[in-house]
């Protein structure tokens, strides 16, 4: 800590970026590559996962189980193709951790699908959002890259996503989110300060999962359906968690996007 006259300058530990490219404990050395597919699909939706393994036979890659349980690995074909499926954790640090390791793994093309707070009102339940950008309200990325308040997504991957969104028929906007480790300090002042910003959605992994895919250098694009609502004068939770065939649909959309993706990245 600096002192000046009255004014006293904090250093914080997340502004001191160390741009060493090898960790103490780096994933490429201890994991092992494996068979996987490059094509991967990143979701937090885990009865979508459940039902891919009832319904479609979708099989267990690897287990990786972590503390709080789970997040496995698994391949199911779509398509007439193979997709890796990551059952990844809900927060910046475990969603970003669980990227690291299938990239370690082998899996070289991500589209992450999931849900997200509305900021506006003309955002309705179910509404899809494509992801352009991503302001750092959470503390994973910057032990990736510099400071900075946001972070844009990889266009010519966004690209791939959009164009699989518009060939099928789906309909989406494209705009910032707002990434957060506090859902419960999303206070009034801050929801109306991102919304005057631009962002559209808030969600808690978004900005740190395209800050690990810019440092391994793999693309990765992201979409999210509306879920619950921050634009009114209270919370409205609108059973979003509910909406089982929107998130098979979105599920179905980001397979075939991963595909594509990886398709055009080979």
């Amino acid at each position: 800590m600096e002192q000046t006259g009255q004014q006293r300058h904090f250093h914080i530990p997340l502004t001191e970026h160390d741009s060493a490219r090898q960790a103490f404990i780096e994933p490429s050395e201890t994991i092992s590559p494996r068979d996987v597919p490059g094509a991967c699909v990143i979701t937090f939706f885990g009865d979508v996962v459940d039902r891919l393994v009832e319904r479609r036979g979708a099989r267990v890659l690897v287990e990786n189980r972590w503390e709080d349980g789970p997040h496995p690995l698994l391949e199911v074909e779509h398509l007439g193709e193979r997709l890796a499926v990551l059952r990844s954790g809900v927060g910046a640090p475990l969603a970003g951790a669980l990227l690291e390791e299938v990239i370690a793994m082998g899996c070289r093309a991500f589209v992450v699908c999931g849900g997200a707070g509305a900021l506006h009102s003309e955002l309705t339940l179910g509404h899809f959002v494509v992801v352009s950008a991503a302001i750092r309200d959470e503390g994973t990325s910057y032990h990736y890259l510099p400071a900075a308040r946001s972070i844009q997504f990889d266009e010519a991957a966004r690209s791939v996503l959009e164009e699989v969104l518009k060939t099928r028929g789906a309909p989406f906007v494209v705009g910032q989110t707002w990434t957060t480790d506090a859902p419960y300090r999303e206070t009034p002042g801050k929801i109306a300060h991102r919304r005057a910003e631009g962002c559209l959605t808030v969600e808690m992994e978004a900005a740190a999962l395209a800050a690990v895919a810019r440092f391994r250098g793999v693309p990765l694009a992201q979409v999210v359906y509306c879920g619950d609502d921050l634009a009114g004068d209270s919370w409205d939770h609108r059973s979003w968690q509910n909406l089982s065939d929107v998130r098979e649909d979105l599920f179905d959309l980001a397979a075939s996007a991963a595909i594509a993706l990886s398709r055009a990245s080979a």
